[in-house]
């Protein structure tokens, strides 16, 4: 029997014994990976991406593997959403240092458009993946099914609040951005970019109606579409 096909047949048994924690009791408790790899599918690698609901500048996957043993530098570590900006910087390097294997895989807005947001979103999962240095036994992720992957992988709703791996790299793929969108604000000043990292803000789409939609907006946006259309019409 294969090492997928055994994950196949072990998954429902494994999902109903795990047991759901609580924000507060996913720092250390790590039961997902702990359990996957007494199951031998380890090196459990967590997988979840920032910028899917932006309509503008690219989306980040990131992809990470955390050794077995309890971090304690890591205590705060939970769904990056879930912390402020400052703890997640202060994360950041204290998980690049820790962590077994990181990967980060960037997706334009102009390949969005081009070939739409779910297919950049699991094209990138999948890129992620395939950039660790080190093969993963078993891939959780932050509710997304992955066709394609290599190993075995399970969709965790919530996964980025239950499971330690996912948790990483969800800071690590919302840390990436933040600071791309930083560097975009100063390139294309007047849109606010720093401050909404994107999303569509009301402030962020009379900034488009007045100066038109730049590089980094994603035209196939409805939104974004819309407020471009309002700000030619006033030109013409």
């Amino acid at each position: 029997m294969t090492r997928t096909s055994r994950a196949s047949s072990l998954r429902p048994a494994l999902v109903d014994d795990l047991p759901r924690p609580t924000l507060r009791r996913l720092a250390q408790d790590r039961m997902y990976e702990v359990a996957l790899d007494k199951r031998g599918f380890g090196p459990v690698a967590g997988v979840d991406e920032a910028g899917r609901g932006a309509c503008a500048g690219p989306i980040v996957i990131a992809a990470c593997v955390l050794p077995r043993r309890t971090i304690p530098e890591l205590a705060a570590l939970t769904d990056s959403k879930a912390l402020s900006p400052a703890a997640r910087e202060r994360l950041f390097p204290i998980i690049r240092r820790f962590a077994t294997a990181t990967s980060t895989v960037v997706i334009s807005a102009g390949e969005i458009d081009a070939r739409g947001i779910q297919h950049a979103n699991i094209s990138g999962m999948r890129r992620a993946v395939a950039k660790l240095p080190v093969r993963p036994g078993y891939v959780l992720t932050d509710a997304m099914t992955v066709p394609g992957l290599e190993s075995p992988h399970l969709p965790m709703i919530g996964g980025d609040a239950a499971a330690r791996c996912i948790a990483a790299a969800s800071v690590v793929a919302k840390v990436t951005r933040d600071r791309i969108m930083f560097e975009l604000d100063a390139q294309l000043p007047g849109y606010g970019l720093a401050g909404h990292k994107g999303y569509g803000t009301a402030a962020h789409m009379a900034a488009v109606e007045m100066l038109g939609a730049s590089r980094e907006h994603r035209m196939s946006y409805a939104n974004v579409a819309a407020a471009h259309r309002r700000h030619r019409r006033q030109d013409a």
